[in-house]
């Protein structure tokens, strides 16, 4: 039954299918194939995965997002940074570096940052005369770090596949969401200087750089708060997510005074959209999910590696190799609610915490979003750049060093990420 769903769903995505219904039809093709497999119990597995409470955070966190960077934060947070690293070398691709990091906060999604990121700093790139691959290149690793800082769409799904514990996920994304920022601007410096690339010359205007920090503070504000509230038990996910969505919109009508009526109901039709894509993709991938384990594959997976695979060190290995092979086909929420039940008895039979092997898989998996043959941050950007994909490819050298070195950080040195 596993090779049947792993055959069909390949077809199904090699075809352009969907993810979500990919996954659909590989799960409908195994339960048709046997007489084993009840079709009303594999639907109420697939309806039983949604009804979970921590799940309602995932709605309120893309509301909060797109409440906050749908006005002028965005141009507040770009001009605070512009001001503060401009003029260094490689600075206005080190200010997107650090503009997705501070986004990251807010959002708890890539694609949400490098779209709203990447509309607001390419077109400032641009007019300094920056190369556009490398701004599309810049922008689209770095939206990866919104997935790394709390809070987080995938990890809030793998704490709920692998039962681990949201608020420990987002306080361990913290350390290697700050080295993926620094590597990526020390990057971005690199490169800047290597190659000469122009820099803002305006001079430092310290009355500007106040008045845009003043402006940008309750939203820099808010990825501190969630880490407080979380660290110190104050409130759960989910009533984090809904003051998130609150303070977001008490933020945008007494600060910035630019959420109306019209902004409001696309903003709530935007989070909705997305938050229904993200539970059809949960459904089915808790059928497949559920298929596989009745197939007992994942057990047999970890049995193989045990009589196999003696060393932690090259088990630890396998499965980073088989994560980032998968994060370039299969997009990153699919990806993660398909291998958490594969690699969690692996992870519990080298004695590694669930933690850590939440934050080593979102790591994989967003090194994945700019990787092609199917990397959805790395098309976001080269389509706002206007450049061809294989362009910003050859521009993503650095990033790529510098996302497998946290990765390694993050495999082999647990202390890092655990308390």
């Amino acid at each position: 039954m596993s090779v049947l769903i792993l055959f069909v769903f390949m077809v199904a995505a090699v075809a352009a299918m969907p993810i979500a219904h990919a996954l659909l039809v590989a799960a409908m093709a195994a339960a048709a194939s046997s007489d084993k497999v009840p079709l009303d119990l594999l639907v109420q597995q697939m309806v039983a995965q949604v009804q979970s409470f921590p799940l309602i955070a995932i709605p309120f966190f893309m509301l909060t997002g797109s409440l906050m960077m749908g006005g002028k934060l965005g141009e507040a947070l770009v001009g605070v940074l512009s001001a503060l690293i401009g003029r260094f070398h490689g600075g206005p691709a080190q200010v997107g570096v650090l503009s997705s990091t501070l986004f990251g906060g807010v959002s708890g999604s890539a694609v949400a940052d490098a779209s709203a990121i990447g509309s607001l700093m390419i077109p400032w790139h641009k007019r300094l005369g920056y190369p556009a691959a490398f701004s599309a290149a810049t922008l689209a690793a770095a939206a990866t770090i919104d997935i790394l800082i709390p809070p987080s769409i995938p990890m809030i799904l793998f704490a709920l596949t692998a039962n681990a514990s949201i608020a420990d996920l987002f306080v361990a994304g913290v350390a290697p969401g700050l080295l993926m920022c620094a590597g990526f601007m020390a990057a971005c410096w690199w490169v800047g200087r290597r190659r000469n690339f122009p820099r803002d010359t305006a001079p430092f205007d310290g009355a500007a750089f106040r008045r845009h920090l003043a402006y940008a503070f309750p939203a820099v504000l808010l990825p501190v708060l969630i880490i407080v509230f979380l660290r110190f038990g104050i409130a759960t996910p989910t009533e984090v997510a809904v003051l998130s969505t609150l303070y977001a919109g008490v933020v945008s009508v007494l600060v910035y005074r630019d959420l109306g009526w019209q902004r409001l109901n696309t903003a709530v039709v935007h989070a909705g959209l997305a938050t229904g894509v993200v539970l059809l993709v949960i459904m089915a991938s808790a059928a497949i999910g559920w298929l596989l384990t009745f197939d007992q594959m994942p057990q047999g997976i970890a049995q193989w590696v045990q009589q196999n695979v003696h060393a932690k060190v090259l088990v630890i290995l396998m499965m980073n190799l088989l994560m980032l092979f998968l994060g370039m086909f299969i997009d990153l929420p699919a990806a993660v609610l398909l291998l958490t039940p594969v690699f969690v008895p692996l992870a519990q039979s080298i004695g590694m915490e669930m933690t850590q092997l939440g934050i080593m898989m979102v790591v994989n998996l967003a090194i994945g979003l700019y990787t092609p043959p199917v990397g959805t941050t790395l098309f976001i950007t080269s389509a706002l750049a206007k450049v061809k994909v294989g362009a910003t490819v050859r521009e993503l050298g650095p990033f790529y060093l510098v996302a497998f070195g946290v990765l390694a950080l993050v495999s082999y040195w647990p202390g890092l990420i655990l308390n």
